[in-house]
């Protein structure tokens, strides 16, 4: 009798919940960001109109996602989730913005001490404000 063995990735793949293959962000997005951004409430983008995400990606990463932090036009500060992380908030904008015509990748340490460094600026500059 012959014996099948299986690649190691399909046994591995039978072994783990399908929600660890969500993409990195997905779940962030369906909990926090999905209420206004999959039907456009207060004129949110909605993920996949490539046309109102094209110029918020040409901001760029690292402006785009500190902003969002802080909060920009009708958007609350961290979407709305005071406890999110701004990790979690990353990725999550990294999930939006490449389901929107994007190619950003899930930001290093770099990316994020750059994130931090435009948060703090972005912070005091709406400080400033009469």
């Amino acid at each position: 009798m012959k014996r099948i063995t299986y690649p190691l990735t399909l046994a591995v793949s039978m072994a783990i919940p399908a929600i660890a293959f969500a993409e990195l962000g997905e779940n962030t997005y369906k909990q926090v960001c999905a209420a206004c951004h999959s039907s456009g409430v207060l004129n949110a983008p909605k993920v996949g109109d490539k046309a109102k995400w094209a110029p918020l990606i040409a901001e760029g990463q690292v402006t785009l996602t500190a902003h969002g932090y802080v909060g920009v036009r009708g958007m609350p500060a961290k979407g709305g989730n005071p406890n999110l992380s701004i990790e979690k908030f990353s990725d999550a904008v990294v999930y939006m913005a490449n389901k929107s015509g994007g190619n950003w990748k899930s930001p290093d340490a770099n990316t994020l001490a750059a994130i931090n460094k435009e948060i703090e600026a972005r912070k005091a500059k709406l400080n400033k404000k009469p």
